[in-house]
């Protein structure tokens, strides 16, 4: 039975579109239709079509959607993602690579695939993304928010709205940390790497049109910073207020209303 992608919720904070759906199945299902429809309109008009993705749990309804739809040409998609952590062994199943080609790349074999190297010289890797990032402008974002309000691992400490570097290394905090845990990608907090690279604030905004998908009641806290407090480093997702094409998707469990 197809999942309804009628929204319980519809509704405006500032410039961004939020939608509330019963369950996270729903909400994956209508965030994947919509990026889809989204790349084949953009593929029904330009030659290529440059999509950055989030590596998260919270991300699997929305690439498992991606995956089964139809009528995409992704030949003509150019893939990144938009952080890494730093020193993973290369066949961790921790890595955000990794992740993403298990559950989209390899499945859907985009045209090109740039991955970030975390084991490289972080200096010369931020480099050499940033120069690819910055080739064309990006299409599409498909993104996610932590339970600390990051946006990829631009966690509170680090965020910068008007950074000037497309990608950084960082040191991650402890409630960013404490999630991958949660999320049950690492045993203990120990094992989870301080460092990473990732795509900054004014790099993931500068996508035409963004998608955010923010499942569980774990996000509520997160979601309703970003909703109702200030536009503020303090929850670096309240940012997304200020984009002009930014859908939130959320399911009931998330928004807490």
């Amino acid at each position: 039975m197809a999942v309804p992608l009628r929204p319980a919720v519809s509704t405006q904070v500032d410039r961004l579109q939020v939608r509330v759906y019963a369950d996270r199945d729903a909400l994956g299902a209508a965030a994947g239709a919509d990026v889809a429809g989204a790349l084949r309109d953009l593929l029904a008009r330009q030659a290529r079509v440059r999509l950055v993705c989030a590596a998260a749990p919270s991300q699997n309804e929305l690439l498992a959607a991606l995956v089964a739809a139809d009528g995409i040409d992704w030949s003509r998609v150019v893939a990144f993602h938009m952080d890494e952590y730093i020193g993973l062994a290369p066949e961790a199943p921790q890595r955000f690579g990794r992740f993403l080609r298990d559950r989209l790349f390899d499945r859907v074999r985009p045209g090109a695939v740039h991955l970030i190297d975390g084991n490289a010289d972080p200096e010369a890797e931020c480099r050499r993304y940033a120069a690819l990032l910055t080739a064309a402008p990006i299409d599409l974002v498909c993104l996610g928010i932590g339970e600390n309000g990051h946006l990829a691992f631009n966690d509170p400490p680090v965020a910068d709205f008007h950074d000037p570097a497309r990608i950084k290394p960082v040191e991650l905090d402890a409630a960013c940390r404490r999630q991958q845990v949660n999320d049950g990608c690492f045993p203990a907090l120990a094992a989870v790497p301080a460092r990473a690279l990732t795509l900054t604030i004014p790099a993931l905004l500068a996508g035409r049109r963004l998608f955010c998908a923010v499942p569980g009641p774990t996000k509520r806290e997160a979601v309703r910073q970003a909703l109702t407090g200030p536009i503020a480093t303090s929850c670096p997702a309240s940012i997304l207020r200020t984009h002009p094409r930014c859908t939130l998707y959320l399911d009931t469990a998330a928004y807490g209303a």
